[in-house]
């Protein structure tokens, strides 16, 4: 019989390193399958459909979104046990997925994001910090793990690009503007040395010389949009988001702003870049070699 707790744990490794996921990943996928298996008491090879559904049944406080996160995360379990020969076939296979709508975050304004940034104080190495995670965030259209995991060794000032390792340990080049690498300069000049040597080539320090954490990036977000008087629920994503949206607004070409996310699917830049259909038909009426426009 399977050891629900043994076998998550190589689950997660095998997430980690056969799939290349990012430890937030991997550890979410786990914890919810440590949720199911602690309220459904079975091993895994005993679960079947009607588990799955009861399980659902049991919990509808939860949002659709969460009960789709879950599913994804037991059909990836059960597909890895397939693969190791735990079991012949997945219970989710006959499980229907919750329809989800899309849910696009909040886009702040190009106001917005200056009063945003201007809101940090700079008088500080930790105020100069926060002014240029804030450019790069925005900038570069990073993810925030993507932020506060750059290195000084991924910077190309004189090229103009950052080297951003994203999901699954891909690789990308993205543009740095004049003003996200003024800030970066700036801070970095002020940056102290971190005690211990495996930190140096971190780009963002927390206090203690340590690597900056997504907590304290997404308390900085919630905190300057505070500061700037805005009242809209925002995380960094929405920075990301932002940036995105103003790049197809002002006529960037999709598949290049796929490029600087770092998007494998163009339909995912889609959802992220929502603009109305008055922007786009000029954009396209205007290149369209058929067009008096």
């Amino acid at each position: 019989m399977l050891v629900p707790k043994q076998i998550i744990s190589e689950y997660g490794s095998y997430l980690r390193i056969e799939r290349a996921m990012s430890e937030n990943t991997a550890a979410a996928y786990t914890s919810d399958l440590s949720g199911f298996f602690h309220h459904v008491s079975k091993a895994p090879e005993e679960i079947s459909a009607d588990d799955i559904v009861s399980y659902f049944s049991d919990r509808r406080s939860i949002s659709k979104r969460t009960q789709a996160r879950i599913l994804s995360a037991l059909r990836s379990f059960f597909n890895y046990l397939i693969l190791e020969g735990y079991v012949a076939d997945n219970p989710c296979d006959r499980v229907d997925a919750p329809k989800i709508g899309r849910r696009l975050p909040e886009v702040l304004s190009v106001e917005e994001v200056d009063a945003m940034i201007s809101s940090v104080d700079t008088a500080s190495w930790t105020g100069l910090r926060d002014r240029a995670l804030l450019e790069v965030m925005y900038g570069c259209g990073l993810r925030v793990s993507e932020a506060v995991g750059l290195r000084i060794s991924e910077i190309y000032f004189k090229e103009g690009f950052v080297r951003i390792t994203g999901k699954g340990d891909k690789q990308r080049l993205v543009p740095l503007g004049d003003v996200a690498a003024d800030a970066l300069e700036k801070y970095l000049h002020s940056r102290p040395e971190p005690d211990d040597p495996k930190n140096s080539d971190y780009v963002f320090l927390n206090a203690r010389g340590g690597k900056l954490s997504r907590v304290s990036a997404f308390n900085l977000v919630k905190a300057s949009a505070l500061s700037a008087g805005i009242t809209k629920e925002i995380s960094p994503h929405s920075l990301r988001h932002s940036f995105a949206t103003h790049l197809i607004a002002n006529g960037a070409d999709l598949r290049a702003v796929q490029e600087m996310l770092g998007h494998e699917s163009i339909l995912t830049t889609e959802i992220y870049t929502h603009i109305d259909s008055a922007t786009w038909q000029a954009v396209i009426l205007k290149s369209h070699p058929r067009s008096r426009r």
